[in-house]
């Protein structure tokens, strides 16, 4: 969706270089979910944008993910704007699944990112937001990013990794349990993603095992057949603390004693971690139960390696044919665009209580790690953008 074209001078020492700059009310930078929610509730408020991805596809992250996971909250409350999932589909999503609703999402509100186009450089000038990319020049008086919280993998950082004999992979390098059968995995991390993959391993005939590196807050993905996070909605409303202090004795109940699992738990609760670390919890689909009927070992945190030899910090070692870093991922967009310091805190917050949204025309649509569902909070800021720009 074009607006209109301005012509723009450049010169260099040997050449002259005449290009177009293509003039829009709104560039949206990334085409997964968040940018997805933010395109189709722009159209939905009849705003001119120009949505651009550099991979070649839509959703690019959901369609490369593991192949057993599945959302960890309900489709009830992981709908994006104007699109609900439909009836045929499980409580809980499969990646599949989600990817095929997130085509049918882009089908519907007639989504057409410029593929191949990596943002290389986003400043403002003159009151306008000007993105470049390898083969256009973007103009707009709005910009919203919507790489999202986990734009890129963490780097792995293991003392003597150059010494290990096995494979050593990023878990969003992971995607069966199958390309490991009858081997010795080590799954770095005790997140969600790192959990579902020690299942998928022992499903697949390998055998897991858990480094992990901090102490953890686990909490049960369904009560009585409610999901969780459904709870957590309810939750939110209180502080953290507070809610935190409510439900601890019901999760003491539902999950147990997780110190007799060799596991260190948070001296404060999950919503309580969200707020503060802003990291979710472990929603527990069984993990738990394979520990404790030890189908997976739980070592401490790496010290080093050798060989094929992994040491832990509390003096045990063991050998290893591959380990999977499943340590996470950052935000994307510090190469091309220079935030400070007090705007990457206040997107710690929920867009409603964010201090700078929307300030300078700049957005960012699904960075809050929220304790009611990443999907959900990405529908809201994508709501409120739209509506934020509407209204100017």
């Amino acid at each position: 969706m074009v607006g209109g074209w301005q012509l723009a001078v450049g010169f260099t020492f040997c050449s002259f270089i005449v290009f177009m700059a293509i003039q829009t009310n709104t560039v949206v930078i990334g085409a997964s979910v968040s940018g997805l929610a933010t395109a189709a509730c722009l159209v939905k408020s009849n705003i001119e944008y120009i949505i651009i991805e550099k991979q070649d596809q839509a959703a690019y992250p959901w369609r490369h993910h593991y192949d057993r996971l599945h959302l960890h909250t309900s489709k009830r409350f992981s709908n994006l704007p104007y699109k609900i999932f439909g009836n045929d589909i499980p409580k809980y999503p499969s990646r599949q699944q989600v990817v095929d609703y997130l085509d049918d999402y882009q089908k519907e509100f007639n989504i057409r990112p410029v593929f191949h186009s990596a943002a290389l450089s986003v400043k403002k000038d003159n009151g306008f937001w000007i993105t470049e990319t390898k083969n256009e020049i973007y103009e707009s008086k709005y910009l919203v990013m919507a790489t999202g919280a986990y734009g890129k993998p963490r780097p792995i950082e293991f003392k003597g990794a150059e010494t290990f004999r096995g494979k050593i992979l990023h878990s969003s390098d992971y995607k069966t349990g199958k390309d490991f059968r009858k081997q010795n995995v080590l799954v770095v991390g005790f997140g969600n993603s790192a959990c579902e993959i020690a299942i998928d391993l022992y499903e697949q005939g390998a055998v897991p095992s858990m480094a992990v590196r901090s102490a953890v807050n686990v909490v049960p993905r369904d009560v009585l057949g409610i999901p969780v996070l459904e709870l957590s909605i309810i939750l939110n409303r209180l502080s953290p603390s507070v809610a935190d202090a409510i439900s601890t004795p019901l999760m003491k109940v539902l999950v147990g004693d997780i110190q007799k699992l060799g596991l260190k738990r948070l001296p404060y609760g999950p919503l309580e971690q969200i707020r503060r670390d802003g990291t979710i919890p472990l929603l527990d689909i069984g993990t738990i139960k394979h520990i404790r009927e030890k189908h997976i070992k739980v070592f401490d945190d790496i010290d080093h390696l050798e060989g094929e030899r992994v040491y832990f910090k509390d003096g045990r070692s063991g050998d290893f044919d591959a380990i999977i870093a499943a340590i996470g991922y950052e935000v994307n967009f510090s190469g091309f665009l220079s935030v400070d310091k007090n705007r990457m805190e206040d997107l710690k917050l929920p867009a409603a209580k964010q201090k700078y949204f929307g300030r300078d025309g700049l957005y960012f649509c699904g960075y809050h790690i929220s304790p009611t569902g990443q999907f959900r909070e990405i529908a809201s800021d994508a709501k409120k953008i739209a509506g934020d720009i509407a209204n100017k």
